[in-house]
């Protein structure tokens, strides 16, 4: 196919979206659809359309493009001379959320960071598709039991549903689109719909269209070879961590939906990294529970916010790494460094003659987790000049300018501590791509 018909094929599902939306649209005037099940008839069109993309399109580049159009148009939707037309079948719900966006990132992030295996782009698309639709027709419809949720709640009988069509959806994919024997099977789809019935149940703000995907992806990347054995184990440190945090969380004074979303975050750090490369973001999390107890910000949901900051964190340097084809993970552990500098600064304002103390044991355990990293991992290094500017200015600015932490604090310390290590990874990445060019260019 050419180039111009590859632009265009793109170009038709963005319009098709549209087209979707005004049928909708149409359909909640005439027939009084609420606003959740806009959202919903939205959210299965634009997965099934997503779930066709590896065979629509021969070349890689248009689905790119077509994410980035479709995003653009959910931009354009929340503008407030649309958000009451067409912008209604995805805002119209009464609840802060940004499922639109994170969907559309999400189906992106898949298809780059599957590659050419299908079953691991597949399944979590199909999960999020069908698995969630139902949940949230099951428990609307039958739920009675329920849990909170940040400020909503949900259903133990729309988790229930969720589970079963999880299990149903990964027996299918594994059927048609692996080779692994009947035992692996039964364990990876049974730890898929455990793992993944807990992601979609703790969800805020539609982050379940980010974390459920994703977290999935990487879990089928780490594991999907694993041996029959290693399955029983992760299998057994899931539920260990859910009955040990229940626990732990209690006496940390976090919230039981909070408690749940880190037992989330640290299952899905130690299945998906080395164990060397989870120490500095766990690190953050206790940092977090340190200055949220020394000195509290303004947010309403702080103990979710630094979970939102490490996924991003760590699903956009994993995608950086893939489409670069440069590993990031050593600039993944100065941001997480950085960024459990800067809420360590913030605990310790009152005695910042501590801080150089707690720099340092950061900065030794940088160095100790890159020292057992791989040559590829650590083709950068060193970097330790980096890790040091890093950690100055995490330390420094929040003392200096405490202030400009008490609003959206988690927030302000992501971008500060993410900032340094990404414009010297763009920097070095740009070099190394330009310097090859120019080689081929004159050789």
């Amino acid at each position: 196919m050419t180039v111009i018909g590859q632009i265009l094929l793109a170009a038709g599902p963005v319009l098709a979206l549209i087209g979707v939306m005004m049928v909708i649209r149409h359909l909640a005037n005439t027939a009084g659809l609420s606003a959740e099940v806009q959202r919903k008839l939205m959210h299965v069109s634009t997965g099934l359309f997503a779930l066709m993309l590896p065979w629509l399109f021969p070349d890689r580049w248009p689905v790119y493009m077509l994410i980035a159009a479709t995003i653009l148009v959910m931009l354009v939707l929340r503008l407030p001379r649309f958000s009451s037309g067409l912008g209604a079948t995805l805002h119209g719900v009464d609840r802060t959320s940004y499922g639109d966006f994170l969907l559309a990132l999400s189906v992106g992030l898949c298809f780059l960071l599957a590659r050419d295996n299908t079953l691991f782009y597949i399944l979590p698309i199909a999960v999020l598709t069908l698995a969630d639709a139902a949940a949230a027709l099951a428990g609307t419809t039958y739920g009675t039991k329920r849990y909170v949720v940040e400020d909503g709640d949900k259903s133990l009988e729309g988790s229930v549903v969720f589970f079963v069509v999880t299990l149903l959806v990964a027996i299918i994919c594994f059927l048609f689109l692996s080779k692994l024997p009947p035992s692996n099977i039964m364990v990876l789809c049974l730890i898929v719909a455990g793992f993944g019935t807990l992601v979609e149940a703790q969800s805020w703000r539609g982050f379940d269209n980010l974390f459920l995907p994703l977290g999935l992806l990487i879990l089928l990347n780490g594991h999907y070879h694993s041996s029959l054995a290693e399955l029983t184990l992760l299998a057994a440190m899931f539920f260990a961590a859910i009955a040990s945090f229940g626990v732990v969380g209690t006496k940390l004074g976090l919230t039981k939906h909070a408690t749940r979303v880190y037992v989330v975050a640290v299952f899905l750090l130690l299945a998906a990294a080395k164990l060397q490369n989870t120490v500095l973001p766990i690190m953050v999390l206790a940092a977090h529970g340190w200055a949220r107890t020394a000195s509290p910000c303004d947010s309403k949901y702080p103990d979710l916010d630094i979970i939102a900051a490490l996924g991003l964190l760590g699903f956009g340097w994993l995608a950086m790494g893939h489409a670069t084809g440069w590993d990031a993970i050593s600039f993944f552990g100065i941001s997480a460094m950085g960024l459990a500098m800067g809420l360590t600064a913030v605990a310790l304002g009152p005695t910042p003659i501590v801080i150089p103390f707690a720099a340092t044991i950061l900065f030794i355990i940088r160095t100790w987790a890159v020292s057992l990293n791989s040559e590829q991992s650590n083709w950068a290094e060193p970097l330790t000049v980096l890790a040091l500017f890093s950690l100055f200015c995490t330390a420094t600015v929040p003392l200096a300018r405490p202030h400009w932490f008490e609003i959206d604090r988690v927030f302000r310390l992501t971008l500060l501590a993410l900032t340094p290590p990404l414009l010297y990874y763009v920097w070095v990445v740009a070099g190394s791509l330009g310097a090859g060019f120019f080689s081929g260019v004159v050789s």
